[in-house]
């Protein structure tokens, strides 16, 4: 089962949740082989809940994730803390609803919850939760409490990081990383246009339908990061066609 653990559902944040431009990532997931990937649009997006209202609306909803044409979409949500870093939530549609709610005082910049505050607030949920990109250099990771570090799951190799930073770098950067917590890596494309999709991601062994299956799949090392070869050139591609289509929707707005 191809996986990406790092997905946007909109162009961005300041933008309303279009079905259409939704299901143009749908299916391109699919045109790129992936059977299933975790949905982690922005926490603060603009009308956050939009997204997974329109899900329920539209979509079967089995397990623990949304039926899309065949593809699996599990819920999920991509939170900043107060320490400048970025934490991946993934787990049931209704946990992730429940959390957000409980976010609302957290949403604006300069008031992001503490690292640790998110914690407490998720531990009792079921969920997976990962590290994002822990080495961008506006939002990193590395240099956060490591005791609150190794209460993670995982950490992302980011498709937009190999990008930036070069392949061999991120990536070595990342590993030695997530070995000093003995954490596993997961890779996660951090699309949010259709032409990134498939620049990485990961071979499960088995077919996963539930976020235990995930997360079971996750610390057992029972998968496979996969790098695309032309990484480069569909990162490239989706950060300057995301560009312009945001010039055009500002441009269309005034």
């Amino acid at each position: 089962m191809k996986f990406d653990f790092h997905t946007h559902g909109k162009l961005s944040k300041k933008v309303e949740f279009s079905l259409e431009y939704f299901q143009k990532m749908v299916q391109s997931a699919q045109e790129n082989g992936l059977a299933g990937f975790a949905l982690t649009e922005h926490f603060n997006t603009r009308n956050f809940f939009d997204v997974y209202n329109t899900l329920d609306e539209m979509y079967p909803y089995i397990d623990n994730y949304y039926l899309v044409d065949n593809v699996k979409v599990f819920p999920g949500m991509e939170v900043d803390i107060q320490e400048v870093g970025h934490i991946l939530i993934v787990a049931d549609r209704i946990i992730i609803r429940a959390i957000r709610t409980m976010l609302e005082p957290y949403t604006a910049k300069g008031s992001f919850i503490p690292f640790a505050h998110l914690l407490e607030l998720v531990a009792p949920f079921e969920q997976l939760i990962i590290g994002a990109h822990p080495y961008r250099q506006s939002t990193p990771l590395f240099d956060l409490d490591p005791v609150l570090l190794n209460k993670l799951d995982a950490f992302d190799l980011n498709g937009k990081d190999l990008y930036s930073m070069g392949i061999e770098e991120n990536s070595h950067l990342v590993y030695q990383f997530a070995k000093t917590f003995n954490k596993p890596v997961i890779g996660g494309s951090d699309t949010h246009h259709h032409l990134q999709y498939g620049c990485i991601y990961n071979e499960l062994e088995e077919e996963c339908y539930t976020i235990r299956d995930l997360k079971n799949m996750i610390v057992t090392g029972r998968y496979t990061i996969h790098i695309a070869e032309n990484l480069l050139d569909k990162v490239k591609q989706a950060t300057e066609q995301k560009a312009l289509e945001k010039k055009m929707m500002e441009s269309a707005t005034i």
